[in-house]
């Protein structure tokens, strides 16, 4: 968890450090973080795309679809809004900030997340509560902070969504980075829960994580947040892998 000694530094770091581009470094106009030919490193996903986890497609779709995975595995969640694929130098300030401890780039990713709640799909009803995907405390305790969790904070301030840290991870799982899609699932399946003297029955939720890959994680905890009652599970990430 970030204590406050070094929330203080990040706040002197981002008040007096030069407004350089986050990625190339070169120098940029005060208060812009990443420079225009960083930002076009990371593809925007454009239609055709899966309207329930955002996977582009090639060729011409016309109208909403949904992908085969999405209508194989029918999803607890409505659908995932991810804006751009994890490529160039977005998936290098995600490695950045959620392995390297950079916890101010949290302030350019929660950029895309701002966008991603802005897609029709999130605009379209109510959200009472923004809801980061957890970590086991194991995890926690090695990486220092959770990833999603300083999204969604700092997400919360800009919407002023409040933040819902209602879902728990209950058993410690391997890493999914190297599985496949049917191997993420096995590997998830029933690791998370509702934490105790939690009510989401008939609230509007928005679970968010860093990046999607397969939906697995998201999934999983969606599954626990309908079987407690939500009225709707949607999900945004940063990025889709």
């Amino acid at each position: 968890m970030r204590n406050p000694i070094g929330n203080f530094l990040d706040t002197v770091v981002e008040l007096f450090y030069p407004s350089n581009c986050v990625g190339c470094g070169h120098p940029q106009d005060f208060g812009t973080f990443l420079c225009n030919d960083c930002k076009a490193t990371s593809p925007r996903i454009q239609a055709p795309f899966c309207r329930c986890c955002s996977r582009p497609f090639d060729g011409v779709i016309a109208g909403e679809f949904c992908c085969p995975n999405c209508e194989d595995r029918k999803p607890a969640f409505d659908c995932v809004v991810s804006n751009y694929q994890a490529k160039g130098v977005l998936r290098d300030l995600i490695h950045r900030f959620k392995y390297g401890r950079q916890y101010h780039l949290r302030r350019v990713l929660v950029e895309y997340l701002v966008e991603a709640t802005q897609d029709p799909r999130i605009q379209a009803g109510p959200v009472h509560y923004l809801v980061p995907v957890p970590l086991h405390p194991t995890r926690l305790r090695e990486r220092g902070f959770n990833q999603a969790d300083a999204l969604a904070e700092t997400l919360s301030k800009r919407t002023r969504v409040p933040v819902l840290r209602c879902v728990e991870r209950q058993r410690y799982t391997n890493t999914q980075t190297r599985f496949d899609r049917v191997e993420r699932m096995q590997n998830l399946r029933d690791a998370f829960a509702l934490r105790k003297n939690n009510n989401v029955r008939g609230k509007h939720l928005v679970l968010l994580d860093d990046v999607l890959t397969t939906g697995s994680t998201l999934h999983e905890c969606a599954l626990v947040l309908r079987a407690a009652g939500a009225e709707s599970v949607r999900a945004i990430t940063a990025a889709r892998g």
